[in-house]
């Protein structure tokens, strides 16, 4: 089976549910599921994977086994070129905004999925994909700290680390929500999150 990425334009930020209504249009052919934009033939020009299906989308399909590595290349390229990537099989769209503090952070997830600069939806939204085929998630910027979890009995592990100190803590937190609002100020330089736990050194 192959795995398949669609670029699209839209002007502002949206939901991965409005994503995947919009791509079952365009799959349709459906008049105005999006709108024609120059991105979509320059995205498919710079990547040997893409086809340009319209002058309003374009489709990455590769191999399974391609598809950790054409996909970090294809998201880059969509943001680029001004456009939104949505991952049907994820159920996950990564849109060009709102973006982290820090510039060229890293999510990597248990399924593979390796990107730098998420934005922030899509860490939230990838955070409750995690389960077997996917045990764990990280936000990481490399030489710094980092921020991980998975599931673990009862809710989720919560891990992290201030790598410049070479200190490591873990906590247990009940509910995704939790998880999703560490992440979320993790990612904004916010450490709200330290105080609201009980942290063990590890």
């Amino acid at each position: 089976m192959s795995f398949k990425l669609a670029v699209w334009y839209e002007p502002e930020p949206i939901t991965k549910e409005h994503a995947e209504n919009v791509f079952q249009a365009l799959r349709r052919g459906e008049p105005d599921a999006a709108a024609a934009h120059p991105g979509v033939a320059a995205f498919a020009e710079r990547l040997p994977e893409a086809r340009q299906v319209s002058p309003e989308y374009a489709l990455v399909t590769v191999e399974r086994e391609r598809a950790d590595e054409v996909s970090g290349a294809a998201f880059e390229a969509a943001r680029e070129c001004g456009l939104v990537c949505y991952d049907p099989q994820r159920r996950l769209v990564h849109n060009r905004e709102p973006l982290g503090a820090y510039p060229g952070m890293q999510m990597h997830t248990g399924d593979g999925m390796i990107l730098i600069d998420p934005d922030l939806q899509l860490v939230h939204d990838a955070l409750a994909t995690m389960g077997p085929q996917n045990p764990f998630t990280a936000l990481v910027v490399f030489g710094e700290h980092f921020v991980q979890t998975s599931p673990e009995p009862g809710g989720y592990e919560l891990e992290y680390k201030d790598s410049v100190r070479n200190a490591m803590y873990r906590t247990h937190v009940a509910d995704l929500e939790t998880v999703q609002d560490a992440f979320a100020e993790y990612a904004v330089d916010n450490r709200a999150f330290l105080e609201r736990h009980d942290w063990e050194r590890v």
